[in-house]
């Protein structure tokens, strides 16, 4: 494993500087799509609300909701728990947008999108001058989303890069992780290990590290420059998944040809007042430590 902490103005000293006392923030009222609470809002609320968390040191978690996450909580109560212990949870998905509309009528005029979400972020990280940290993915893509990152957000202070383990660590593994992150100064994590990894993690350390923790799907290969995003009609269209369908079958067939119908149909049943999970599920009895 190759952990790279920067020195410099995103170092330990800069994170006790510039925050704002006070108590932590009250998160936007959800909405329930197939049980799990999704936050109708929009980039500007999304960015202002982690700003906000990492100007006065919150744990917060937030998440980039999707159609595999929503309908993998339905069937699965632990994970449906977690969803909803969630602070933030941003319709990435246009069908959780069209879900969002539709049921409750919150006339979003657009989704919150994993990787742009994380563009925003870094792009008021930079202009406030908040330190960021990216755990997950490889070393060869944390290269390369450095490289991009600094290319476009030169000042930019990138605390740490730390490729995932993609393992259950120990203990001591986990305080070690918090330990590197907190003391690199530090503002802001960005997780990206892969649903539901990244939403385990984002629940699982959240108190432990005082910042806002990002679960932000494939937003670091996206920004990286090596996964091809879908054309954007695809994107307003609702076919990104067709698109990374075709690129990665082997990987996500089950995830797309299983998972969208099951949300069409729930979706349809709950429209109809015939299915609403009443239960916010069930909490897990033990840590996963995905790392």
């Amino acid at each position: 494993m190759s952990v790279v902490v920067f020195p410099g103005p995103a170092g330990l000293l800069n994170n006790k500087l510039n925050a704002e006392p006070g108590p932590c923030l009250v998160p936007p009222q959800k909405k329930s799509v197939l049980g799990v609470g999704v936050s109708p809002v929009d980039y500007k609320a999304a960015v202002d609300f982690v700003m906000t968390a990492a100007r006065r040191g919150c744990g917060v978690s937030v998440a980039a909701i999707a159609v595999h996450g929503v309908t993998t909580a339905v069937f699965d109560p632990v994970h449906r728990f977690r969803m909803n212990s969630f602070d933030l949870a941003v319709p990435d998905g246009q069908p959780i947008r069209w879900a969002l509309n539709l049921l409750h009528r919150t006339s979003l005029q657009s989704r919150v999108y994993g990787p742009q979400l994380t563009v925003e972020i870094c792009r008021a990280a930079e202009r406030e001058d908040t330190p960021v940290y990216f755990y997950g993915s490889d070393q060869p893509v944390l290269a390369d989303l450095e490289r991009n990152l600094r290319a476009r957000f030169p000042r930019l202070p990138i605390a740490g890069m730390e490729p995932g383990q993609y393992r259950r660590i120990a203990p001591h593994e986990k305080r070690e992780l918090i330990a590197r992150v907190r003391n690199s100064g530090a503002r802001i994590l960005f997780v990206g290990l892969g649903c539901p990894r990244q939403e385990v993690f984002a629940y699982e350390y959240r108190d432990d590290l005082s910042m806002p923790v990002l679960a932000v799907g494939a937003a670091f290969p996206f920004l990286a420059g090596r996964l091809r995003q879908a054309p954007r009609w695809m994107q307003n269209a609702g076919l990104e998944w067709l698109f990374r369908l075709g690129c990665e079958p082997r990987r996500l067939w089950r995830r797309y040809l299983l998972f969208n119908p099951a949300y069409v149909f729930f979706l349809t049943m709950q429209a109809l007042k015939l299915f609403t999970p009443e239960s916010p599920g069930t909490p897990p009895e033990k840590p996963m430590l995905f790392g």
